[in-house]
């Protein structure tokens, strides 16, 4: 089996990748990261993930983003609510990280190289997202572009290391289907940026709004358990 490097955040975008990859026949290695999010229950989400798909492996890296700041989700910026879909469709949110997606994908990369492998699967999207620019077709593209330079792997051999983004141009109700279709459980998931104390989430972020639209939209109930709807 030819192995690949999954991103794992344990929401529900990171976990339909998976869900793909397993499909398309790849040994599974998952990839977290604890960056100093404040929705530190992801990580929890991101082991019962792993475990779901029996993953080769799980890897859980400790990076301090929250030195740097500069997004709600790593500093004291408070978190937006009840945004509506106009607002959702203009700007670059403060919940973005800077450079989170590079960050990531480089360590994928890394661990690529010694796992002898090729293939790195992530789960952006380009139509159902916050207006985040590490999300975006070109961004990936230029990203497999550099993988191919930098690494010892991209230049003693011909085939190059492909970034998969089998998400990248899927509404949030066509991936929900395509989940689905595949089986995933939902309900081990999170993907709220400003759960409460219990691990509930809030019914209010961007993130929240989203994947309640994706789920009304696909036609089924979300099976998590939320403070508001």
């Amino acid at each position: 089996m030819k192995k690949a490097i999954v991103l794992s955040s344990g929401g529900l975008d990171s976990t339909t990748c998976m869900g793909i990859a397993r499909q398309e026949g790849f040994e599974l290695y998952s990839l977290s990261f604890r960056y100093g999010q404040r929705h530190i229950f992801e990580l929890e989400a991101s082991k019962r993930v792993a475990e779901y798909f029996k993953a080769n492996k799980h890897l859980l890296i400790d990076i301090n983003l929250r030195e740097i700041g500069g997004s709600a989700l790593t500093s004291d910026i408070e978190v937006p609510k009840d945004r509506t879909e106009s607002d959702l469709s203009h700007g670059i949110p403060v919940t973005y990280v800077p450079a989170r997606n590079t960050i990531f994908l480089s360590y994928a990369l890394a661990w690529a190289e010694v796992l002898s492998s090729r293939d790195i699967f992530i789960g952006v999207n380009s139509l159902d997202y916050s207006g985040y620019p590490d999300c975006r077709a070109e961004y990936i593209s230029a990203f497999q572009k550099m993988a191919k330079l930098a690494t010892k792997y991209g230049v003693e051999s011909d085939e190059e290391i492909i970034i998969h983004t089998p998400l990248i141009h899927l509404t949030k109700a066509e991936i929900i289907k395509k989940g689905m279709s595949l089986g995933v459980d939902y309900s081990i998931t999170h993907s709220c940026y400003d759960p409460s104390p219990e691990g509930l989430a809030c019914g209010r972020c961007d993130s929240c709004y989203l994947r309640l639209k994706g789920f009304r939209e696909a036609g089924f109930e979300d099976p998590v358990k939320y403070v508001k709807r």
